[in-house]
This record gives C-alpha cells, structure tokens and sequence, in this order.
C-alpha cells in the first residue's frame, strides 16, 4: 500500500517535512497505508460524498479516502508544518482534496462541503471528545453529516458504545445512542502509531438516525445527564435533588426508582425523565 497511490511511505514524507510528531497537538501518526485504507473503507462508499478530516498530519488517512474514491476531502490541520506534505497529495489527486491550516474548533466546515458529507479522522487526543459532543448536538436534527468514522482512545470508544450497568456507561454513550447508532470496527495497538501512545486506540462508526431513538428535549436531556453522571455513584434522587422540588415523583413518573444509580438507568428512561422534567414545568 505504500506506493499504491504513487506517491512516497509516509515515512519518507515525514523526514523530508521534518513532521515529528509534536505532543501538544496530540499527535500520534498512523504510518501503515494498509491501516488508514482499512479505516477509510469502514466510512462506507465515499464515492458519492464529501468527506471531513480533522488533522491529517503527513496525509496517511487523507490518501485512503482519496483511494477510496472520496468525492471531495476537506483536511483541517492545526500544524502548518504538514501544509507541504498535503500539498503533494493534493497536486496528485487534482481539485479533490481542500486543505486548510486552521483549528478544527473554529471552522465553519458546512460552507466548504457539499451533502452527502461523512467525517472519517483519526482525531487529536485532545479535542477528539469535544469535536464528537459538538457533532452530536447541533440546533437541529439530522445533522450536516451521514455518518462519523472517528479513532479514539479505546476508553472513550468504549464509553461511546457502552451498555447500562457498565463502568463505561455515562454521558457520552446516552448522548451517542441517543441519536446515532455506533459501533467499534477496528482496535489498534500502541506500536501501530508514532509515537506509540500509552494506551490502546479503537475507530468507532457513528450513523445519524433520522430522528432521535425517543422523544426528548435536547438541552433538556443534556441538563439532567450532565448532573445525573456529576456523581454516579449518588443515587438519583440525591444527584437529581436540584433538578425539580418534586424530584422522586418526576423519577417515579418516568419508571426511575429514586433509589437507582444513573449507571443503571437506561437511555429510554433518561429521555422519559427529561419529557417529565418539561412538562413538570
């Protein structure tokens, strides 16, 4: 795979450009062509859509989404020094891919991306969950994009996907569930990266949903998941105590005993608590 698309081994890209990875950007590169192919392929058919990546780095998973038949990339890279390298790969596939050197956080990405639109990154560590949570709560729903196909640490991948009555199971994974449906595709060990990191990588696929799977205020939901999970091992009465005077009734309403632990409250009652919440006024 290295010289499939005829262009250098990544790691040849990354001693011509000097691109060592710097860890206050978060970077880990992912140098095995084979791998970023595998992870461009698990974003599904890309030949009719426009494909966002957040920091590309030397370009290894931005060249699998272009062999992958990506109709158009858009690549945000915070680190100017990568400009060149993704410069090569934009020269080798004429006007598909965009890159810009920006902060992923503060680009307007809808009015550079032309629907269908997936998201396909082997995203920073430090602002992957940040990136995910904004995708996931825009105004409106369905969202500007299809799907999600995003590498994170294994621990967060596992709080996406986790199950009621997990350690895992929290914010993120109601949040997740919610309005998507994700599953783990493909786990990556630390020596797949430069530099290896300390912990275990997983890519995580995220399909929107037409529509929620239950009906539920989103700011609403958001406000009683964040002060159930603040102290998970309260139980919900005692997290909730602020949320409403006549909490343990709402509870009740809702099939929640008040006694129970947020961990082991499912995604349907949490959003059958958050209608009882608004209509409680």
């Amino acid at each position: 795979m290295s010289t499939i698309d005829g262009l250098p081994p990544l790691r040849d890209v990354i001693a011509t450009h000097d691109l060592r990875a710097k860890k206050a950007l978060g970077q880990n590169f992912l140098l095995d062509l084979n791998l970023t192919a595998r992870i461009a392929r698990s974003a599904g058919d890309l030949s009719g859509s426009d494909v966002l990546e957040i920091g590309p780095g030397p370009g290894g998973l931005t060249r699998g989404l272009l062999a992958e038949g990506a109709r158009h990339v858009l690549a945000i890279e915070k680190d100017s020094r990568a400009m060149a390298a993704l410069a090569e790969i934009a020269d080798h596939y004429p006007g598909r891919l965009e890159v810009m050197n920006a902060d992923a956080l503060e680009v307007d990405v809808e009015a550079h991306l032309t629907p269908p639109i997936r998201i396909c990154a082997n995203l920073p560590y430090n602002v992957g969950t940040e990136l995910l949570t904004r995708w996931l709560t825009p105004k409106t729903w369905p969202p500007f994009w299809t799907s999600l196909t995003l590498m994170f640490q294994r621990e967060v991948a596992n709080r996406i996907v986790a199950e009621p009555g997990s350690k895992a199971y929290g914010r993120l994974a109601i949040l997740s569930q919610w309005r998507t449906d994700p599953r783990i595709v493909m786990e990556l060990p630390p020596e797949a990266f430069t530099p290896a990191p300390k912990v275990h990588s997983a890519v995580v696929h995220l399909t929107a949903l037409p529509e929620p799977r239950f009906p539920a205020n989103a700011g609403t939901l958001s406000r009683v998941t964040a002060m159930a999970f603040q102290q998970r091992r309260k139980m919900m009465r005692a997290s909730l105590k602020g949320l409403h005077p006549e909490v343990e009734d709402l509870l009740t309403s809702a099939g929640i005993k008040p006694t129970d632990r947020p961990e082991t409250v499912p995604l349907e009652k949490f959003c059958a608590l958050a209608r009882a919440v608004d209509a409680a006024g």
